[in-house]
């Protein structure tokens, strides 16, 4: 048998089962997800200026604009309707940070998972000889939860500022020809930004999914182990205490007050005593 059907004949893949090992795979995906739709984000809007004079006009111009976000260096040029001048202008706004912070977690927590499944499949016996294994993936697994809400929450108001400053609307104001009534300025279409909601939505997700393991995560360490035997150990107390204490029922039986119902009536020998009056008075008659 070669290695690797040895060691996929060693793990078989019941660990996948678990709720530990299931949560990590899930875990996994999910990190796919969210950055990829965001790192892979890219976008535009069309815009157009149309002059009194119409040779002057420009009918498509175009800006496009992608991922780390970095939008004021996103430049184009613009007619502004006063001979053959042109406008240069910039988006405004900067979202790189948020943007590239959300994704580096997505990627590290991606490799952890990754890494975490194959101990948990081929490995895990190793895993679970000490309590190193289990309490460095305790560790991580809080830090991970950490880290993916403070990186969904920052990238989520990044999100709401790119919108603002790709807005056509907002996009059309910097412009000096589009403040003059004669020219008319439009859009012709906005950017779409439907995957960059997702990478929201898989980036809270993570953040529970995460947040789940925590407990799954913890019950492999000797920290629950040992709160587990610390819980037990005063109730083995308590129930010893209570069968050797004043309740026995043998005692009870034997010495106690079922015992005592003998003496609620006369003895035999007293009965007989009391029954030889009358006999020997009609003797005597």
């Amino acid at each position: 048998m070669d290695p690797v059907s040895q060691l996929a004949s060693a793990g078989t893949f019941r660990a996948l089962k678990e709720p530990l090992a299931f949560l990590r795979a899930l875990e996994l995906l999910f990190a796919i997800f969210a950055f990829a739709t965001c790192g892979g984000y890219s976008g535009g809007l069309r815009l157009s200026v149309d002059c009194v004079n119409k040779t002057e006009s420009n009918l498509s111009i175009d800006i496009a604009f992608a991922y780390p976000f970095r939008l004021h260096q996103v430049t184009f040029e613009v007619p502004t309707c006063e001979g053959k001048e042109r406008q240069k202008l910039a988006l405004t706004g900067d979202s790189s940070s948020s943007a590239e912070f959300f994704v580096t977690v997505a990627v590290f927590a991606f490799l952890y998972s990754l890494a975490a499944t194959v101990v948990y499949i081929f490995f895990q016996n190793k895993y679970r000889e000490n309590n190193r294994g289990p309490l460095v993936d305790f560790i991580v697994t809080v830090v991970f939860s950490f880290l993916w809400l403070v990186g969904s929450s920052a990238w989520a108001k990044g999100l709401s500022d790119v919108k603002v400053a790709t807005d056509p609307k907002e996009v059309l104001l910097l412009m000096s020809a589009c403040k003059q009534p004669s020219n008319k300025c439009m859009a012709v279409h906005s950017p779409v930004m439907s995957s960059l909601n997702t990478s929201v939505v898989f980036g809270f997700l993570n953040f529970i999914l995460w947040a789940g393991n925590i407990w799954f995560v913890f019950k492999e360490t000797g920290w629950h182990s040992s709160g587990q035997r610390y819980l037990s150990d005063p109730m083995e107390k308590h129930s010893g205490s209570y069968n050797h204490g004043g309740y026995n029922q043998d005692s009870y039986g034997s010495s106690g007050g079922y015992g005592r119902q003998a003496s609620l009536g006369p003895s035999s020998d007293e009965f007989g005593q009391q029954s030889s009056g009358p006999a020997s008075f009609t003797n005597q008659i």
